[in-house]
């Protein structure tokens, strides 16, 4: 006698879940504030870097944020760009080491969850409401945050349709 053929079917499957999930897109969360930022430039040399860490520690400045470049290869200049958390001081220091030029300039900080999209949130909102950016520069703070400085043709208006996205 032949046995009925059981029919094949996966265990602990249902029909519903076979079907992809629909993505969820997720706003990441963010504060904007407004910064200071300090811009020095200076004749390249070897240790430079570590000449203006030390200047800047020497005065008990933080550094909160930067970037340092050189095009040593045209200009024999080099560029420091810092958020530190005592501007009079910083000056103070950079001047000392000998700093060709240096400049204040407003920027904003821009706090938000170190996720995919991120940035991409952030600079569509901007881009919306119609305002260039200049420039970004950005790290992750506790692998949770990120913190991003711009620059725009108008930080008070984005500072401001930041705040209200």
């Amino acid at each position: 006698m032949a046995k009925a053929a059981k029919k094949a079917t996966p265990k602990n499957v249902s029909r519903a879940a076979a079907k992809p999930a629909a993505k969820v897109a997720t706003v990441p969360a963010f504060t904007a504030k407004p910064a200071k930022e300090i811009t020095a430039t200076f004749l390249d040399s070897t240790g430079l870097t570590a000449k203006v860490a030390a200047a800047l520690a020497a005065e008990n400045v933080n550094i909160l944020a930067g970037t340092g470049y050189s095009a040593s290869g045209m200009s024999r200049k080099a560029t420091f760009t810092l958020i530190v958390d005592d501007l009079a001081k910083a000056e103070k220091a950079l001047d000392k080491i000998g700093a060709d030029d240096i400049q204040e300039s407003s920027v904003i900080l821009v706090e938000m969850t170190n996720k995919v999209g991120a940035l991409e949130r952030i600079s569509e909102i901007i881009a919306d409401a119609g305002i260039n950016i200049y420039y970004f520069y950005s790290t992750t703070s506790s692998g949770k945050t990120a913190t991003c400085v711009l620059k725009t043709a108008d930080d008070k208006k984005t500072i401001k349709v930041l705040h209200a996205a």
